[in-house]
Order: structure tokens, then sequence, then C-alpha cells
């Protein structure tokens, strides 16, 4: 007897037709897929095959680049560089608007507001975080943007100058200070220099040697008075910092104090006019003036 002829194996309690295999004495049905099932697979073979012919789908003959093009020669690529000329042509016209606005039109104009703030978190990304950090956050050395602390003053007019042009940068504008180093071209005695540093101490409201401090009061009129003030609390017109509040730009611990007055600190900023256009400078100024510590 051929197996075309053997008799269906029938479960008896589903009447089902079995697939002849059992396990502990479990059968397996060969239950039909399901109509609906079969007919949504059928319809996506269709839509699969009609998908290949309208869009780019097989790829090109040995030999060739690129894929079959389709009915309707779909490109995303294409798609793309629609979109971006349209970015572009929308923010030439913002920037242009940038350009015939001042700062405070800028900041009092929700739209250019919006979009200089949109520019000008993108150009600080590129060019700016690299040292103020992320969010202006800052670091030794390198000014917090984020405070209320600003050595050049901190309005979207100074703001825009200080991009603009730098600090003791090669510009002929820039903002431009110089701290002698007091130790390293011997204009003071090592003694001097350690009670100066008893004196910023005690200007700041930091523990220090009274005595000490006393002692550098003449050395200070004649050698400090005139840039950050006979009480010490600085001359923004000449970036000379306050000494009697807590922020310090290189740390104000009593050895960064000295090392301060022994070799002085005079860090540059680059002057930005000849690497950025004048939109990008002022949508920058106004991002700067609202992270936080604008005046």
């Amino acid at each position: 007897m051929t197996d075309n002829n053997k008799q269906k194996d029938i479960d008896a309690h589903s009447g089902v037709e079995t697939t002849g295999h059992e396990w502990d004495g479990i059968k397996e049905l060969n239950n039909p897929l399901p109509r609906w099932w079969l007919y949504v697979w059928f319809m996506t073979i269709a839509f699969s095959l009609v998908w290949w012919v309208l869009m780019p789908a097989w790829p090109a003959p040995p030999g060739a680049q690129g894929n079959t093009q389709g009915v309707w020669k779909q490109s995303d690529r294409t798609q793309v560089n629609e979109a971006v000329n349209k970015l572009k042509a929308a923010r030439v016209e913002s920037a242009q608007a940038l350009l015939t606005a001042s700062l405070q039109e800028i900041e009092n104009t929700p739209e250019l507001q919006q979009f200089a703030l949109a520019m000008g978190e993108s150009a600080f990304g590129d060019n700016c975080a690299t040292c103020h950090g992320s969010g202006g956050r800052g670091a030794i050395g390198y000014p917090i943007l984020a405070d209320d602390v600003w050595l050049w003053g901190g309005t979207l007019d100074d703001i825009q100058h200080t991009i603009t042009y730098g600090i003791r940068s090669s510009h002929d504008e820039t903002r431009f200070s110089q701290m002698p180093a007091f130790g390293r071209d011997g204009y003071i005695s090592e003694q001097e220099i350690n009670d100066l540093v008893q004196k910023v101490l005690s200007l700041a409201g930091k523990p220090s040697d009274q005595e000490a401090a006393f002692r550098a009061g003449e050395n200070f009129e004649v050698q400090c008075a005139s840039c950050h003030g006979s009480d010490g609390t600085g001359i923004r017109e000449l970036g000379a910092p306050n000494l009697t509040d807590s922020e310090w730009l290189y740390g104000g611990s009593a050895n960064q104090i000295r090392e301060t007055i022994y070799n002085a600190r005079n860090s540059t900023m680059p002057h930005w006019n000849e690497r950025l256009d004048e939109a990008t400078i002022k949508a920058l100024a106004v991002y700067v003036h609202t992270l936080g510590g604008g005046e």
C-alpha cells in the first residue's frame, strides 16, 4: 500500500487532520492558515511588485552605479536638497533682517529673537564652546558667560564689541589691558608678592594674614589700585576684575593668586569679524546675552 492510500489521521476531539507528528502522546494538528492572513500576505506581495516598478528599488547592473529610477523617479537626495535650499533661502531672509535691526529690536521681536538664538547657538557650538564650554559654563582661564560677572561689560553692545574685535587680539579696535608680571620681571620682591597675596585674600573676605595684608597696603595702592581701584572692586573699562567677590577667572586659592601676581594673566580672545559675518556676530551677541548673565 502506498503513502497516498494511507488513511488520514483525524484528531478525535477537533476533527482536524494531523500532520502525523506526535510528542508524548500529543499530536500536531494541520490547521490551515486563516484566509484573512493569506489575503493580507498576497496583498503585500502585490504591493511590493507595484512598488518596485514605481520607486527606485533594483540595483543597477554590474559595472553601473546606483539603482533603477522607477516610474516616479523619486529621489530622497533631491528632496533633501530642495528642503535645504528652502532653509537657506529662509535663513538669508532672516539674516538680512538681523543686519537691519538693532540688537534691542532683535530681542524685542519674538520671530527675530528666535531665529537669532537658534543661529547663535549653532555658531556658539562651532566657534566658542571649545573655550567657554557648552552653554557658556566656562573653565579655569575661560570666563563663564552664564553668570552676571563681566570684565568688559555684559550689555548687548558690549558683548557684540567683544566678539567682533576680541580681547588683546591683533585687531586695532580690540579690548586691551596689560597686567605686569610683578615677580617674573622683578618689579617687587618675593616678600612683597606674598604680602599682596594676603591683601587680595583679605579683600575677598577669605582667611588671611592680616599683618601681611596691612604691610601690602601701600604696595597695593602703588602697583594695583590704578587698575583694580583702591577698594579692589575693579575697573570695567580696563577689564580689571573685581577682587572683592568670589568669582575668580584663574582660581582664588593663595597659590593661584600668587601665580597671577608673579607671572600675570593676559589671555587672548580672537577677533571674529574676519571669520564670521555681521549677522552671525549679532546672533551670537543675542545668544550669549540670554545665557543668563547679560546686563
